[in-house]
């Protein structure tokens, strides 16, 4: 039977202490390999997010390959909410279930979704989100949907930004994942949400607060991730291909 499981059926602690289990830490050095070696990636500055504890790491979306990037890059295991129909690509969806990947509806609000990454931060994980909602083939940021400042109001969980660009940017998912890419990435500390409570107006003012701390990070990177403008990405996709 294809799709994922309920989320409303599974267990609250189905997932419990299961971070540090040996099939995960095996898939996590096979990442990194595959990350940084098929793959080129600079991180910079390092992963800020806390060695223990709940958070919520925050990052554009440039592509499918983007959660290996960014996993590669974080010592957490990071359990992202994703597109629903992704796990009916067989070979990936043991990985999914595995790691404890978030299903979710992209048509309208899922608000199972969200009561299971809610569940997770209550136990303590780092729940991955791109609030983009679909992948972006341009340099400009979309507007980030409202859940995300939701998600962060209601459970307290420091958010953490992150900003991804790369030869990868725009590619079918396939393709970004056979052919050998160069991305960046760089992070920020968490995000300030001290102050706010949880009506409409402030869910907004949180939202607004994590797209301007990605697009902080955005400017920073274009000036000084190594000086990578996107013809210099083109010449380098050109040149592995």
């Amino acid at each position: 039977m294809s799709g994922p499981p309920d989320v409303e059926e599974q267990p609250t602690d189905a997932w419990h202490r299961r971070e540090h289990d040996w099939r995960i830490r095996l898939l996590q050095c096979g990442n990194v390999l595959y990350s940084r070696l098929y793959h080129r990636i600079t991180v910079h500055p390092p992963c800020p997010l806390p060695r223990r504890g709940p958070a919520i790491l925050v990052c554009n979306h440039t592509s499918g390959l983007d959660p290996l990037l960014v996993q590669s890059a974080c010592p957490r295991v990071i359990r992202w909410m994703m597109a629903r129909e992704y796990f009916d690509i067989r070979p990936l969806r043991w990985v999914f279930e595995t790691t404890g990947v978030i299903p979710v509806l992209r048509s309208g609000r899922d608000m199972a979704a969200t009561r299971a990454a809610m569940r997770a931060l209550q136990q303590g994980y780092v729940v991955g989100v791109f609030p983009e909602g679909k992948i972006e083939s341009t340099r400009q940021l979309l507007p980030f949907h409202s859940g995300i400042g939701l998600l962060a109001l209601k459970t307290g969980a420091p958010v953490y930004p992150a900003y991804l660009d790369g030869t990868q940017r725009g590619k079918e998912i396939i393709r970004a994942y056979v052919v050998p890419n160069e991305a960046h990435l760089a992070f920020a500390p968490a995000v300030e949400l001290r102050g706010l409570g949880r009506s409409r107006s402030d869910v907004e003012q949180a939202t607004g607060r994590i797209q301007a701390a990605i697009q902080v990070l955005q400017d920073r990177c274009l000036g000084s991730c190594g000086g990578r403008k996107q013809h210099d990405f083109d010449k380098f996709d050109r040149k592995r291909l």
